[in-house]
């Protein structure tokens, strides 16, 4: 599937709800559907910048295809990279480059995250994108 048909998936996902204490609870149950992170990937350098919260991502680069992983210490972030994993893990670097995520404005995600966590959101999907930049380069 492209990044483009998971974003519509996640966002027909989303649109069953109406109420927010709903789609953080879907957050959540996506966040504890993740297979947990290796503890041998819950290292300093795959922690996150910019989070709150511990964020490990740990990006893996098989047959000119992205994978990631992660963990989070928080509940509603493990649900947020949970969500990116799906739409960016399985894509090659440069398809990774060039998405557009819109997802996350039109499920209304920014707009229901506190300052902070907007901030921990913008960190993952830089982190996500330096790794397709530096596998880009293979």
């Amino acid at each position: 599937m492209s990044i483009n048909e998971l974003q519509e998936e996640v966002i027909a996902e989303f649109s069953d709800f109406t109420d927010w204490m709903d789609k953080y609870q879907l957050l959540i149950d996506l966040g504890n559907e993740q297979e947990p992170l290796d503890e041998k990937y819950k290292t300093e350098s795959n922690l996150i910048d910019g989070c709150q919260s511990r964020v490990w991502l740990q990006a893996d680069y098989r047959d000119g295809l992205l994978w990631f992983t992660a963990e989070s210490d928080a509940l509603i972030v493990k649900g947020i990279i949970a969500l990116l994993i799906r739409v960016l893990s399985g894509h090659t670097p440069q398809e990774i480059l060039d998405a557009d995520l819109y997802f996350i404005e039109r499920i209304g995600l920014r707009e229901h995250l506190s300052p902070t966590r907007s901030n921990g959101l913008l960190a993952m999907v830089k982190q996500m994108r330096l790794y397709a930049v530096a596998y880009s380069k293979r």
